[in-house]
């Protein structure tokens, strides 16, 4: 039996009916039940600013520390914006990793899931992310890889799959996430 493990969504994209929030919900749902999924939001946090983080830094970013410090693992959900991740992700990223020596980070492993309208499913996205939490320590699943492409014809507009083998991939991707989150 699979130890419960706590796991932290960020998503990528603010739209309110983005496609990456409509893939971060669906994964929510197809997770085996050992994973207690909860998205945390990153919206609302100013851009990292050394000068900021003091004793009393931003309440967004004292939140985001508080939510997203409680749980075990992390799912990166996002779409790729120019060939790379949003600035959004990559913030909440900066923030969680600061300051220095209380990263938020440490001790946690996750997963990335990117979608693109194209055929490589925001690929670049997804190595992006790696590339920004490898320095972290956080270690990222590698397969299966999450890309899912042709995004605008997976989901329809209430966020059901509709693509054939699509939500058969996504749940076999997350019953291995929730393997990969014994090892640690």
């Amino acid at each position: 039996m699979a130890d419960n493990k706590n796991v932290g969504v960020l998503v990528g994209s603010l739209r309110k009916d983005s496609y990456a929030l409509k893939l971060a919900k669906a994964l929510m749902r197809l997770a085996p039940s050992s994973l207690q999924m909860t998205q945390i939001q990153i919206g609302d946090m100013p851009h990292y600013n050394e000068d900021l983080d003091t004793d009393n830094p931003p309440e967004s970013w004292a939140r985001f520390r508080r939510e997203m410090g409680a749980q075990d693992a992390v799912l990166f959900v996002s779409p790729e914006y120019n060939r790379s991740l949003p600035s959004v992700l990559k913030n909440a990223i900066d923030v969680g990793s600061r300051p220095y020596g209380s990263s938020i980070w440490e001790g946690k492993a996750g997963a990335v899931a990117t979608h693109s309208p194209s055929g490589i499913g925001g690929a670049l996205s997804n190595h992006a992310i790696r590339q920004a939490t490898v320095f972290l320590g956080l270690p990222l699943m590698t397969q299966p890889e999450m890309y899912i492409g042709d995004s605008y014809n997976v989901f329809d507009k209430e966020g059901n799959i509709v693509k054939d083998g699509s939500e058969k991939f996504l749940s076999d991707c997350m019953a291995t996430f929730e393997t990969w989150l014994q090892r640690f």
